[in-house]
Order: structure tokens, then sequence, then C-alpha cells
């Protein structure tokens, strides 16, 4: 592969400059327009399967079609990116995605919202495929943590507000409108990402082949500690998306009785997430980023073992406590994966983002399943398995290293 190089002498914004704020303002409205699109039919799932007919389980598949669509999305778009580069290739991708987020508001068949879903997938992939590997280009290393931090708590607003926008507009013009609602809003988010992000200085694009994607992707796949960081991906966001997937189906029976609006104000807990996904950063650079992670992993089993209760301010605390945990978590690893890459970098971050929403996708799905089959108590015991599974991997693999270190050479 024949590399191109950055600018001569490029070291990155530093903290506190204009283009280091401008850079982190522009990825927030990348996060949400990412975000708020990806996840806009969660909170009105229950909408979705009566107005078309469909179960629970399969009315999730409008969540899990466009996180597939993401996962599969990921490596191209690092191979499109080192062509034409980062910012070029978010910007693509976000009116790509717009597009087909406005066809699956009005297309009339279940099926082929799915296709539509898909293809929104596919063309959001861009983003968090590639705007780790954007930070690492354009800012100071030593600030990359802390603004890889401060991205992840930027997507958790786009999160938000597409559940809580969809929702009002959704229960009282009909599920289509109130997620045209959130495409509307991601159009002009993708505007502003593309108005405010400074000129690229620090893009490093390449004449890559496929094949040497590939190969990158199977070198970063043989390193046992970045198959750690892509297990937390999976582990951790499976069980994240299950609990959002199937509370909502909980909270609208007895003993809760909530309408739909009332149930999407639970995404508030979301805002918990923006904060300790700030505070993870921060915290990592002072106590290390196994110890955050694995406390980060206990918060949120704490949290999800809590909304087994029969009491509605204790399933609220409870989503709030696993919410912060999760963001925390996946704050760390996915920086983690920038900074430990030793090739390929947009191809480990890719990867990061493969496993990811392939565990969104799958334990998502496959979630839906349990909770038909057994209910909540059942989908919080897959949810906090997971989660103990996800640690025991982080924690053994750091105690190896730990070993290694100490043994002589």
């Amino acid at each position: 592969m024949s590399a191109g190089s950055a600018q001569l002498g490029w070291r990155g914004h530093d903290r506190g400059t204009p283009e280091y704020r401008r850079i982190l303002i522009a990825l927030g409205f990348a996060g949400v327009a990412t975000f708020a699109q990806l996840y806009s039919p969660q909170g009105i799932l229950p909408l979705v399967a009566r107005d078309l007919h469909v179960t629970a389980a399969q009315s999730a598949l409008l969540i899990s079609a466009a996180t597939i669509g993401l996962a599969v999305g990921v490596l191209p778009w690092s191979w499109l990116a080192g062509r034409i580069g980062c910012l070029p290739s978010m910007r693509i991708a976000l009116v790509a995605a717009v597009v087909f987020g406005a066809g699956g508001a009005v297309f009339p068949g279940f099926e082929g919202i799915l296709v539509l879903r898909v293809l929104q997938g596919l063309a959001l992939g861009g983003v968090p495929a590639l705007a780790i590997t954007y930070l690492h280009e354009e800012l100071r290393p030593a600030h990359t943590v802390v603004a890889a931090a401060t991205y992840v708590s930027g997507t958790t607003v786009g999160g938000l507000v597409g559940r809580i926008l969809a929702a009002p507009f959704a229960a009282l013009l009909g599920w289509r409108v109130g997620v045209g609602v959130v495409v509307v809003l991601c159009a002009a988010a993708t505007v502003a990402f593309m108005l405010i992000t400074p000129r690229p200085l620090g893009s490093r694009r390449s004449r890559a082949t496929i094949t040497w994607v590939v190969k990158a992707s199977l070198a970063n796949l043989r390193s046992p500690g970045m198959l750690v960081l892509f297990a937390q991906a999976f582990l951790l966001m499976g069980g994240f998306v299950t609990v959002y997937n199937y509370l909502a189906f909980r909270l609208e029976q007895p003993p809760f009785g909530l309408n739909p609006f009332e149930v999407s104000l639970l995404f508030l807990a979301y805002l918990a997430g923006t904060y300790s996904s700030r505070q993870a950063g921060g915290a990592a650079r002072r106590f290390g980023r196994t110890g955050v992670l694995l406390a980060s992993v206990a918060v949120m089993i704490t949290g999800v073992l809590i909304t087994l209760a029969g009491s509605l301010p204790l399933v609220i605390v409870g989503l709030v406590v696993f919410t912060a945990g999760f963001f925390a978590a996946h704050a760390i690893a996915s920086g983690w994966v920038g900074t430990r890459a030793t090739v390929g970098r947009a191809q480990a971050a890719s990867l990061y983002n493969l496993f990811y929403y392939l565990g969104s996708s799958l334990v998502g799905w496959f979630g839906g399943l349990v909770y038909a089959a057994s209910g909540w108590g059942a989908t919080v015991a897959l949810v906090a398995g997971l989660a103990v599974l996800a640690a025991l991997l982080a924690g053994s693999f750091a105690a190896r290293e730990r070993m290694l270190s100490r043994s002589p050479r």
C-alpha cells in the first residue's frame, strides 16, 4: 500500500483551540444525525407492531435491520475513507442516510421498510466507523481519550432526541409521522455538520486495496487484546439494546400501564450516559482504563437488576444506573481501540463497530424471543449474564498482561 501523508509536521489541534471546539461540536451534530435516525422507531415499537400487524420481536427488526446494515457497512466505509478521507466519507454517509430514512417513513409494506432500514444502516455506518479515526487524525494524541468520550456522550443525545421526538408525533399522528419528523431534524443536523467542520489537516489518504483492508482487519482479529475489546462491544451493546427494545412492552402492561409517550420519556435516562461517558474519559486518565471499564460494567449489572422491581420509580432508577454504566464502558472500550491498534486503525475502529452493531442486531432480536417466552426476569438474566461475561474477559486479559509485563525477559 502506498500511503499519502498528512500535512507536513502536523501534530493535531490542541485542546481549547477554535478548531478543536468546532470538531467536537460538528461531531455532536453528526451523532444526532446518526443515532436519532438509527433508534427513532425504538420507543414506538408497540405502535409499529399494532399498525403493521406484526409481533414484538418482528417490530424490533426495524432496529436490527438498521444495525445489521451498519455493521456490514463499517469496513467498506473505512476503505472509502482511505481513498477520499474521513470527512468527505462521513458527509456522503449522512446525506444518503437521510434519503433512505425519508423513504422508510413513507413506504407502505413492512418488508420494504426493512430493506430501506438496512440501506439506511449501511449509510449510517460511515459515521461511527470513522469518527474516532477522524479525531485521531485531527487532534493531538494527548486529547483523543477525552475527545472520544465527548463524542460518545454526543451520540447519547442523538439517540435520546430521536426517541423522545418521535413518540409524541407518533402518538398523535401515527408512527410514520414520528419517524419523518426525526428525518427532518437529522437533515438539519447534517447541514450543520458540513458547515461547522474545519478543513482537515491530518487526513491520511491511501491507495489501499480491498485486499489490504482485509489483511489489516485480520491482523486486528488476531490480536487477543483487540478481540477482548470487540467482545465488550458485542456483549454490552447486545444487552443494552435488549433492555431498551423490550422494556416498553413491559411498561405498557399492568401494573404500570404507561402510554407510548410516557414510555418514551424513559429515554431521558440517556442523559445519564451523556454525563457518564465524559466522566469515564477523565477517570481513565487518572485510574486506568481497565479499572474504569470493570467498574462501569458492574454499574450496568446493578442497574438492570433494579429494573426487576414492580415499582415504576425503582425501574426508572435502575434504567438510569444501567444506562450510565453502559455508556461509560462504551466510551472506554471504543477509545481504547484507536489507541491499541498497531495496524489499520480505521479497520480496527470499524471492527469494533461491526461487533457493536452485530450485538445490537443479534442479541437485540434474540432478547425478544426470551421476553416473549419467559418474561422480563429472563430478559434481565440474559443481559446480566452477558455483562458478567464481558467483565470476566476484560479482567482476565488485564491480569494476564500484568503477569507478562512482570515476568523476566
